[in-house]
């Protein structure tokens, strides 16, 4: 976000405005800066230039009746300033520094004020403490991470930040606050680029066409959105009028990483297998950048050859994997200073990726191989692009226009699709019934393709009206996703197996029978077509400088989201949500070294375009459970492998998820849907203790409301059970208004409202006879934390930084993805599917980190030798032990209950259960992550340097628990999982990484 310093006058006509430009309902976009802001105080109409030497671009605007001036909109860089009055010179030209998203004060002459935010390091001024600035934030230079052992990729930046943590389920990803991995937003160059068919992941360029990122962690301004986590917000790399070009290696060869630890049950059985796998990566990096026109057109390109060969053993280690990524890579920029008041900017990037994995048969206790019984193709990735126009209207008005075009591709296929199925088991059934073989002859279960693409366009403003700064503009996204899925094999099964007793009751109902001890879930699931999502946003700011030394920043933002169906017919439609923000930044000492500064705002989330193809896209998920009868042992290509008998079929066939017809979507989404949205504050504090050393502290609270969630209600207040109306996407514990039979003659006439906070789930005895109905409890989840941050500047001897965070984060809803189960369905968590999953659930969630410790810094030894450390450390996150079944009725899901006795007998009402609360099985361990290099730079004469750099990541080699098995029960039974708590996620071993760069 850009930070503001702002002037102080006409404020009625300033307020006036920005009230009346609200009344037109122009709240705030979605926006994400590639540039930076250089302000301050100078003599009353001086005339002041700012000017880029590299590039030439050069500005003047003549400062306001009180000596204010303002440069928005500048590309990150270095550049020089002036002031004159009358033919004479105000004060010496200053060197500034422009870091994106910020605003760098400077004044210039004799003026009450001195620098404001800024340090003088050989006459530059450095941005520091951003006296205008309510957000909190971290910026991250690519001059910064060549000093630091950072692995080269985005998540490794974003981790930097206090208060981010990784996610610890099986679908990776970055916490921000408290917030599920799924509610995050990443930018490049104002382009969004975050993966908005489930939200769990981006585009990312090649590491070294990055220049700047911004990590906001909360507090942004109105411009953002779309979001209830965090934004990283990147820039990329840009030519000059001089020459340059480089090269860069990057190596990680497969014996520079350490073998990963197998795991082994209590009666030492393997059952992970790691130690055979191995990472192998080299990248090659060519760049070039320089003038095309001198001072008025430049350019910036860049190749990067990547090869990449990892392999990987199953988890029982009877098949290996050769995976070969040979790709290419390149991103490049344009930029034509049209004049001094308009400049044209253009941003491109591909990280298409292609793998091919070959599949052999292996054999651990031997180490040797045996024939190729599959290879698998995928490929990711996509092209993308953003066009910007930015103009300086006249002194006061300025204006950024942008387009862009974000693609992902997801397509992944093997040559046994037609003719293997999957075939998967839980540890505890394969404690009883191990074949001794290979499971299935594929690992490959899905064959899918999907292509999405986001159009994006918006239009920023800022307008100095005095004491004023008003900020607005728009902001649109058409999201598209094609998608087809289905499973492989013959029928396009996928076979899961279970361990159970007799008599145990199973998920869909039916009961294991005498004489058998597990059971086989054969799943199909199918779905396709393609869906669009339309989200647009206004926005509006006013940054008022009540006085020289305190700014109030005012904002409002209106967000709609529009998801569609095949037909492009709207079927969740939500407008006019209302973000207000409003923050404060108290320079307290008046000379930009110490300031107080707080935030109050609202943040709203779209709904995932996986809703769109899964509830309005004709999904089949039917789901047949048969007895487990043995094993059937075949031979595919030299390789023995094992195939499950089916037994007697237990319970009927459940499509409760999906029949594979589009139904009637009113009845199938609530009419009146409410959108999940986070409240937000923050209040903190920063000061400069000297020219290097700044210290900070602050303390955040988030409150998520709402969630947006599939629930099976199937009952009314009109008919009672016998007003079934099915799976409803709404909001749990809410009014849900849908199309229902409303005079209960069993066919849907009209719409009907069911409060579902104390209606809509039929209660039944064990005799089936109706008992009543019961309601859902409503979604929450809260973060509250303390961050301590101490910082020394970078002086080409040794930087420091220094951060603490102590946080709770609890409730009884992660977010719109569950990592404790390991379940990223975005928006279509079990949460709730019923009221007894998640009834009892209050506590601790898995996002929760008690206490997060991160210490990054550089010290040169000699000027060509540099030391680098990064070290993180914080506390595990709770362990819950889940069940299924509940003392309320004969549901079987996902719960916190337990059932400990007479729980084989029939009759629901006869077993007993023990509530199981969040966190009740005690934490995970504490990781401690502590990476290391040592550089070398030599100079060249005339410029441009040789750069060594060796790093080792988790030097120590811990590989320490991150994620355990918290099924405590599986099945309602009198026995629990064996292997609950059985830790299945861990710390990446210890790897090092040798880079080598020459740049001219």
């Amino acid at each position: 976000m850009s930070s503001k310093v702002w002037n102080m006058r006409r404020t009625v006509l300033g307020t006036a405005l920005g009230f009346a430009l609200a009344a037109f309902g122009a709240p705030q976009a979605h926006a994400a800066n590639n540039d930076g802001s250089v302000a301050g105080h100078t003599q009353a109409g001086a005339v002041v230039t700012v000017t880029n030497p590299a590039t030439g671009l050069t500005r003047t605007i003549t400062a306001d009746g009180d000596g204010s001036y303002r440069f928005p909109f500048l590309p990150v860089g270095q550049y020089t300033i002036s002031a004159s009055k009358d033919g004479q010179a105000v004060g010496p030209t200053r060197n500034v520094t422009v870091a994106l998203g910020t605003t760098t004060s400077v004044d210039l002459g004799a003026v009450n004020a001195t620098n404001l935010s800024t340090i003088n390091v050989s006459g530059s001024v450095l941005p520091v403490i951003d006296v205008s600035s309510t957000e909190s934030a971290t910026i991250v230079s690519r001059a910064d991470l060549v000093r630091l052992p950072v692995d080269q990729n985005v998540t490794s930046v974003a981790l930097l930040a206090p208060g981010v943590v990784k996610g610890n389920a099986g679908f990776g990803g970055i916490s921000f606050g408290g917030s599920s991995i799924a509610e995050n937003a990443f930018y490049v160059n104002g382009l969004n680029v975050t993966d908005f068919y489930n939200r769990n992941g981006f585009s990312e360029a090649p590491f070294a066409f990055y220049d700047q990122f911004q990590v906001k962690t909360g507090g942004y301004s109105v411009e953002f959105g779309r979001t209830t986590g965090g934004v990283v917000n990147a820039v990329a790399r840009t030519g000059t009028n001089e020459f340059k070009a480089g090269a860069e290696i990057t190596m990680e060869p497969g014996n520079w990483h350490s073998v990963a630890d197998n795991h082994y049950d209590a009666n030492g059985n393997r059952y992970l297998t790691s130690s055979r796998d191995r990472d192998s990566l080299i990248k090659t990096n060519v760049w070039a950048s320089g003038p095309i026109v001198k001072d008025k057109l430049f350019f910036f390109a860049m190749y990067e050859a990547r090869g990449a060969s990892p392999r990987n053993t199953n988890d029982q280690g009877n098949s290996i994997t050769y995976n070969n990524a040979d790709n290419g890579f390149w991103g490049g920029t344009i930029d034509w200073n049209v004049t001094d008041s308009n400049t044209l900017s253009l941003m491109a990037f591909s990280d298409k990726t292609h793998n091919v994995g070959d599949v052999y048969g292996y054999d651990y206790d031997t180490d040797t191989t045996t024939g190729r019984t599959n290879q698998v193709f995928s490929d990711t990735g996509g092209r993308n692009w953003a066009l910007t126009w930015t103009s300086y209207l006249t002194n006061d008005l300025s204006m950024k226009l942008m387009y862009g075009r974000n693609q992902r591709e997801a397509f992944t296929h093997s040559q046994l699709d037609e003719s293997c199925n999957r075939v998967a088991a839980t540890t505890a059934f394969l404690a009883l019934h191990d074949p001794g073989v290979k499971l299935g002859c594929t690992d490959s279960s899905t064959v899918f393709s999907r292509e999405d693409t986001r159009k994006q366009y918006r239009a920023d403003f800022e307008w100095t009206l005095g004491d004023h700064l008003l900020r607005f503009g728009y902001d649109h996204e058409d999201d598209t996703s094609d998608y087809h899925r289905h499973y492989a094999g013959p029928g396009a099964y996928y076979y899961n197996l279970y361990s159970a007793s007799a008599g145990s009751t199973i998920p869909n109902g039916g009961v294991v029978p005498p004489g058998y001890d597990a059971y086989v879930r054969a799943r199909r699931y199918e779905i396709g077509g393609t869906f669009s999502t339309l989200n647009a946003a206004y926005y509006i700011e006013d940054n008022w400088s009540i006085t020289p030394s305190f700014v109030l920043n005012m904002g409002l933002r209106n967000d709609s989201f529009d998801n569609q169906d095949a037909e492009g017919r709207s079927y969740i439609k939500m407008s006019r949500q209302i973000a207000p923000r409003l923050g404060f930044s108290w320079d307290m000492k008046g000379d930009g070294t110490t300031k107080l500064f707080g935030n109050l705002g609202r943040y709203f989330l779209p709904v995932a375009n996986v809703i769109n193809i899964k509830q309005a896209g004709g999904l089949l998920d039917e789901r047949t459970y048969y007895a487990f009868g043995g094993w059937n042992v075949l031979e595919l290509n030299g390789v023995q492998y094992a195939v499950p008998k089916l037994g007697p079929q237990l319970g009927n066939v459940d499509t409760s998820q999906g029949d594979g017809t589009v139904g009637d979507l009113r009845s199938e989404v609530d009419k009146d849907m409410d959108p999940v949205y986070q409240d937000e504050a923050i209040l903190g504090f920063q000061q400069m203790i000297n020219s290097q050393w700044s210290w900070g502290v602050s303390g955040t609270y988030r409150r998520l409301h709402n969630a947006i969630d599939d629930m099976e209600i199937s009952a009314t207040a009109q008919c009672g059970g016998d007003g079934y109306i099915g799976w409803v996407m709404a909001n749990p514990g809410k009014k849900v208004t849908v199309w229902g039979d409303t005079n209960c003659d069993g066919t849907p006439d009209g719409y009907l409202t069911v409060d579902t906070s104390k209606e809509g789930w039929a209660m039944y005895d064990a005799s089936g006879n109706y008992l009543g109905q019961r309601g859902w409890v409503k979604p929450k989840r809260t973060y509250g934390a303390l961050e301590f941050q101490l910082d020394r500047a970078w002086d080409e001897k040794w930087a420091l930084n220094a951060s603490y965070v102590m946080s709770w984060n609890r409730g009884n809803a992660e977010g719109p993805v569950n990592s404790d189960t390991n379940f990223d369905d975005t928006g279509r968590t079990e949460n709730f599917d019923n009221p007894w999953v998640n009834f009892g659930g209050d506590g601790f969630l898995p996002n929760d980190r008690r206490h997060q410790f991160k210490l990054r810094g550089t010290y040169a030894l000699t000027p060509h030798w540099q030391l680098g450390a990064n070290a993180d450390v914080h506390s595990g996150g709770p362990i819950t032990g889940f069940g299924v079944g509940n003392p309320f009725d004969d549901t079987n899901y996902h719960s916190y209950y337990i059932c400990v006795q007479n729980c084989d007998s029939p009759i629901s009402e006869n077993r007993v259960y023990v509530h199981s609360s969040r966190g009740k099985y005690g934490r995970m361990p504490w990781t401690y992550t502590l990476d290391a290099s040592l550089s070398y730079i030599l100079p060249f004469e005339g410029g441009g340097n040789l750069r060594v750099k060796l790093a080792v990541y988790n030097l120590l080699n811990q590989q320490r628990t991150v994620r355990m098995d918290q099924d405590l029960q599986t099945d309602i039974s009198n026995s629990t999982n064996s292997t609950f708590m059985q830790p299945i996620g861990f710390q990446a071993p210890r790897f090092t990484q040798l880079t080598v760069s020459v740049n001219f």
